[in-house]
């Protein structure tokens, strides 16, 4: 049980921490990309909706205020066949250029990209979602990381807006996700983009399975081809949060049993000889991850059976692990303990390896995600 115990404390760190000291330590690598890049003549801007009446006014207004100096701009509503009176609005912003690409069907977010994609025209492809805005300088931003031949894919930083109108600091998670994305980028490329804003070339959206969320299959291509997909810290996306924090879980739930689905879908992503060193970063990034609350279940029954010696050491690291479970309990009986960024971290910790448990088992089960409910922010 010792060697059961330390082994899971190992494994858990590993995705966490060894595994971005690896990026760290591991020598930087080159794009591969040999065909030859023309200068960005166009992006287009493909808006994801579903039944997004109440916001998609003001994400197109938004949107046409984008600066493209240099450069053509392209803007495209994804309709995932909403029936809510979305399209007639899109329709009302004809005379000014934006196009409405609707799916006659609702088969989810990355179909109804799709045919927006076989819609539009620019080199590059800026993929963004109704709730979330833009500064007006994004896409001057996204266009000066396209200058370098070897990058295929940008993905934006994501911020949350106050209900005063304010903007929130960056919570530790977030300062550490987007730490990892960084190194991942620097080292070869990334993982994930940002669902809700990410850029990539044509190229990169050629392959566009439905089946695998457009970040991850972006990302995959890229890798296939020999780009780099990369990080933007001053591109930025912002979004409110939920209007029902309770539906969080949700939300988490969600994503990453599409993620996982995605995952089996494309399993040969795995293969080292065929993918390199990308199949080394998913399987640390996203595999390992997914193996967390497995192995914190195995930590917590070792060390209750350790504990049963009486050993002070024991029962006192027995203590910890189970205060560390209890911690979104906590958080929620005493909200004022939410202001201590070491037991909110810890809370979210343990919410997040729950989603991903409960992810799991509806993967084995068979259950799928196959439609598209935006959040409501």
């Amino acid at each position: 049980m010792e060697i059961v115990f330390w082994t899971s404390v190992v494994l858990i760190s590993y995705s966490y921490l060894l595994y971005p000291l690896l990026l760290l330590l591991l020598p930087a690598r080159a794009g591969s990309y040999k065909a030859e890049i023309a200068p960005l003549r166009r992006m287009s801007v493909i808006i994801a909706a579903r039944n997004e009446a109440e916001k998609i006014t003001g994400k197109i207004h938004n949107t046409l205020q984008l600066q493209h100096d240099g450069f053509e701009r392209e803007i495209l509503v994804a309709s995932d066949a909403s029936d809510d009176g979305t399209d007639d609005i899109v329709r009302s912003f004809a005379a000014q250029g934006v196009i409405l690409s609707r799916a006659e069907q609702r088969r989810g977010k990355e179909y109804a990209q799709r045919v927006a994609i076989a819609a539009s025209s620019g080199d590059v492809i800026v993929f963004t979602d109704a709730a979330t805005q833009l500064a007006t300088d994004a896409l001057m931003k996204l266009a000066a990381y396209y200058a370098d031949p070897t990058i295929g894919a940008v993905s934006s930083v994501d911020r949350i807006l106050l209900e005063d109108g304010g903007i929130e600091g960056e919570g530790l998670y977030v300062r550490y996700e987007m730490w990892l994305r960084e190194l991942e980028g620097r080292f070869n490329t990334l993982v994930g983009l940002s669902g809700s804003f990410f850029s990539a070339r044509r190229v990169a959206c050629m392959r566009w399975d439905m089946e695998v969320c457009s970040d991850f299959g972006v990302a995959l291509n890229c890798a296939t081809l020999g780009l780099k997909a990369v990080s933007a810290r001053d591109v930025i996306g912002y979004y409110r949060n939920l209007k029902d924090p309770n539906r969080e879980y949700g939300r988490k739930l969600r994503t990453i049993l599409r993620g996982m689905t995605g995952l089996v879908h494309r399993f040969e992503v795995l293969n080292p000889w065929r993918f390199g060193v990308f199949s080394f970063q998913v399987a640390s990034h996203k595999l390992m991850r997914w193996a967390v609350p497995w192995l914190m279940v195995l930590c917590e029954v070792s060390i209750i059976w350790l504990a049963s010696d009486g050993s002070l050491l024991h029962l006192l690291m027995l203590f910890c692990l189970s205060g560390l479970f209890l911690t979104p309990i906590i958080v929620r009986w005493f909200p004022v303990l939410r202001r201590i960024s070491l037991l909110r971290l810890a809370a979210f910790f343990v919410e997040a390896n729950a989603a991903i448990g409960h992810a799991s088992l509806k993967l084995l089960r068979g259950q799928r995600i196959e439609t598209w409910d935006p959040s409501k922010r």
